[in-house]
């Protein structure tokens, strides 16, 4: 009898461990995150300017581009000189915070990163200021380079259970959502980069930039058509969007919760580089 309470003291006491773990766990997770969100806001105090831009209409942009003047639509219009970013002060918090990426409709309004050590995946695990942290920074891998010249720049961000980072892409698996939100900005210190979404979908998790010879514009061709061709109730493209071998595209890439093979991707294409 003695022996089956002593059995019984020990299922319990594992049992309390168990939980007093998994509570320690999602404490931490919960104080990550919420400390996560006080350095992002901290850090756009102190790099993302204040413009009359903020306050006023917007100026219908217009620019060059293979030689023609091209005038965008008045709802993504962009001052030319206009560099909202403080990019002295970005790269004196972290030298390798080198560009910043912001998504109308979403909280995606974040500081990209690029380690220049042989660990590509240390902005998984790492914040904007270099710390170990689950949240990890919205990066790109060196197989990118970072003036955004390449055919396919591909940019990681976590899918955060409290919305942050990459968790907004996900708002683009509604119709109506993808409808009315078409654009991507990226700002660099002597650009701003304008993107329109084309594409939305779940895909599996390979890595695109080894599986991919983007800089073969054959190859580039053969994916690009692919993506454009999809179909699915699941899938979200812009078919008034012509995207092809001469253009530039970014892929935003984040995790899908419960399938961990999976990634869900939005693209966008370069409609327009306005240099300060």
């Amino acid at each position: 009898m003695e022996r089956k309470k002593n059995g019984w003291r020990i299922v319990f006491v594992v049992a309390l461990l168990a939980a007093i773990a998994c509570a320690v766990s999602a404490g931490w997770h919960f104080y990550s995150a919420f400390r996560q969100e006080r350095q992002m806001a901290q850090l756009q105090q102190e790099v993302v300017r204040t413009t009359e831009a903020e306050t006023e209409p917007e100026t219908v942009f217009v620019g060059e581009m293979e030689g023609e003047e091209v005038e965008l639509p008045e709802d993504i219009a962009q001052e030319e000189e206009e560099i909202p970013i403080d990019f002295a002060k970005l790269q004196e918090i972290n030298p390798e915070l080198y560009a910043w990426i912001e998504i109308p409709g979403t909280v995606i309004d974040y500081p990209i990163a690029q380690h220049d050590g042989q660990d590509q995946s240390y902005y998984l695990t790492h914040s904007m200021y270099g710390e170990k942290q689950s949240a990890g920074c919205i990066h790109t891998q060196n197989l990118n380079s970072k003036d955004f010249t390449d055919p396919n720049t591909v940019i990681y961000g976590h899918n955060m259970k409290n919305g942050s980072m990459f968790k907004g892409l996900h708002s683009f698996e509604d119709r109506t959502f993808f409808d009315e939100n078409r654009y991507v900005y990226i700002y660099t210190p002597e650009h701003v980069l304008t993107y329109e979404i084309f594409a939305a979908y779940e895909t599996d998790s390979y890595h695109l930039l080894v599986t991919y010879d983007f800089d073969d514009p054959e190859v580039y061709e053969r994916y690009l058509n692919y993506i454009t061709g999809l179909e699915s109730m699941y899938v979200n493209i812009r078919k008034d969007v012509e995207v092809d071998k001469d253009d530039r595209i970014i892929t935003l890439s984040t995790c899908v919760g419960g399938r961990p093979n999976s990634r869900y991707l939005v693209q966008a294409v370069l409609l327009e580089d306005g240099e300060s």
